[in-house]
């Protein structure tokens, strides 16, 4: 998923030294954020509070949305380096395509895991023939120094494991909890886990104390560690936590990410993360001039994304959090 923000903020993060180094509940505010022709999406990260949860890097909360008579998710074919890209979906279908020629429907409780890397291009269009209602999340996880390179790929998972207990249903989408572990590829330290509460769930999940963590709701009301949310909030728990109390009286859906701190300051602007100001528009130039980054079958050039004007000034830095 592109950011289509035309005037995108540039963004220096990362560093250990911003660390939240203990337990916190923190409400981080969110901005609507026009996603293609017709999709809505709550930009959860990075927001005006917090840049990075471990190597998440970026949050994008949509729906549900009454698609039925309309196009749905519309996103041509636009860059990215130096991340990965999770697609998650709780309701509704996606096809996605790419310039390493994957061409793939992805559907709700599937795993749509693009390795950027070197460099990759792709697309995510609703089908012409879609379910009524689109919900999901789209997530981005910064790659570290020695694999950002690394040749770009796609993994397409449709079963990811999972476990149960006292009224929640969990699925581990990268990394391992609860004796679970995703089959998706990741290169640091970090968890990412859709939490089906049922209705009068009352349950506690163990954490790593060396990771920070934070929650979104995606449906539903839950209260976490005391604090109620609504949904499309995300709370961030700060690190040094060893469990997770989570309490809902109807049905909620969560997702909850964790990580260890990421260590590395990084530049991300646009679609793009980079170490540079001077290599994110690098990055710029070679997809304005078709080189890098490949083509996707099944779309003509006008329809590529243009990339959005460079900022005029020069990157200041700034940490992990505001």
């Amino acid at each position: 998923m592109s950011n289509l923000d035309r005037r995108p903020a540039a963004h220096e993060l990362g560093g250990l030294t911003a660390t939240t180094a203990r337990p916190v509940l923190d409400l981080l505010p969110g901005k609507e954020v026009l996603l293609g022709e017709s999709t809505r999406v709550r930009r959860l990260l990075p927001t005006m509070g917090r840049r990075l949860v471990g190597a998440w890097a970026f949050v994008d909360h949509y729906g549900p949305d009454d698609v039925w008579d309309t196009t749905g998710m519309q996103v041509p074919p636009h860059p990215h380096t130096g991340l990965q890209t999770v697609s998650w979906l709780l309701e509704g279908e996606v096809h996605h395509r790419d310039s390493v020629g994957s061409d793939a429907l992805i559907r709700p409780g599937e795993l749509a895991l693009m390795t950027a890397g070197h460099a990759i291009a792709h697309a995510e269009t609703s089908p012409a023939v879609h379910p009524r209602f689109l919900h999901g999340a789209q997530l981005w996880v910064a790659l570290p120094d020695a694999a950002r390179n690394v040749a770009p790929a796609f993994e397409h998972h449709r079963e990811l494991p999972g476990f149960d207990s006292d009224g929640l249903s969990a699925t581990v989408i990268l990394g391992s909890m609860g004796g679970a572990t995703s089959p998706g590829a990741a290169y640091t330290p970090l968890v990412g886990v859709d939490l089906a509460l049922a209705a009068g769930a009352d349950v506690e999940l163990p954490l790593e104390p060396d990771f920070e963590y934070a929650v979104l709701t995606a449906s539903g009301g839950a209260d976490v560690e005391g604090t109620p949310m609504a949904p499309g909030a995300m709370l961030y728990l700060g690190t040094g936590r060893r469990s997770l109390r989570l309490r809902s009286d109807g049905a909620a859906r969560l997702l909850l990410l964790g990580g260890e701190p990421f260590d590395e300051r990084i530049v991300m602007w646009w679609n793009f993360v980079g170490r540079s100001g001077e290599e994110i528009a690098e990055f710029a130039a070679a997809w304005a001039e078709h080189q890098r980054f490949g083509e996707v079958a099944g779309f003509s050039e006008d329809q590529r994304l243009d990339v959005p004007p460079l900022p005029p000034l020069p990157l200041k830095p700034r940490g992990r959090e505001r």
